[in-house]
């Protein structure tokens, strides 16, 4: 990455909501299982770090050709997806991860992308941040769009080489790991996770997520 660097500090806004969320579900005592998993490492370079044109070998054994570094987060939540469908078989699946600097192209800092193939998924997912006022707004999942990574050496590669619709060949890259599940859900947090405005001098977290995902919780 060769600009904004200075503002990475809010990368880990999904791995923050997934927590700040576990923590309001667990104090108003929610009668329902939840799983978090929160795949977090340090993100530095040395001799460990892998290269573009590397293929590296994710945790379902799937391999993946690195094309851009910058595209790092998707792996660990890849990685992510499926250890909790190998060891967990849960019912539904929900993602959210500030992933792509094109879902703040698409919507700006006014909402999060929603990816889905569950359309009763999805219209509560919206129904929830509708109330919250966390809103999200669906992009489609096409498979037209799976050519975006595929690649000639690994089974996926990490990011697609073109300058649109990153956010979905993003989404895409993400459900090839999730084994055809019938209920999974991602959510592209990047232009509402950090924002500016009244409440504060500087750039602040949001903690978006956090009652969205409660209230859909507590809605099921």
């Amino acid at each position: 990455k060769t600009a904004g660097m200075v503002h990475m500090k809010c990368d880990m806004a999904g791995g923050a909501a997934v927590l700040g969320a576990m923590q309001l579900i667990a104090d108003l005592k929610l009668p329902h299982r939840v799983t978090a998993i929160v795949p977090a490492c340090e993100n530095s370079v040395d001799a460990q770090s892998f290269l573009p044109s590397d293929v590296i070998e994710s945790y379902s054994g799937h391999t993946i050709e690195i094309i851009d570094t910058d595209a790092e987060g998707r792996l660990i939540l890849a990685d992510g997806l499926s250890y909790l469908i190998k060891n967990y078989n849960p019912e539904t699946i929900i993602d959210i991860a500030t992933l792509t600097g094109s879902s703040v192209a698409t919507f700006g800092y006014e909402c999060g992308a929603l990816f889905t193939n569950n359309e009763q998924l999805s219209k509560k997912l919206q129904e929830a941040g509708t109330k919250t006022g966390e809103r999200l707004w669906p992009l489609p999942l096409w498979e037209v769009y799976q050519s975006d990574i595929e690649s000639e050496i690994a089974d996926v590669k990490n990011y697609s080489g073109k300058p649109v619709a990153g956010a979905i060949s993003a989404a895409k890259f993400l459900e090839f790991f999730t084994e055809n599940h019938p209920s999974w859900a991602h959510l592209d947090i990047a232009g509402v996770s950090f924002v500016d405005d009244e409440f504060a001098k500087t750039k602040h977290a949001t903690a978006f997520g956090v009652q969205l995902i409660t209230t859909f919780i507590q809605n099921q």
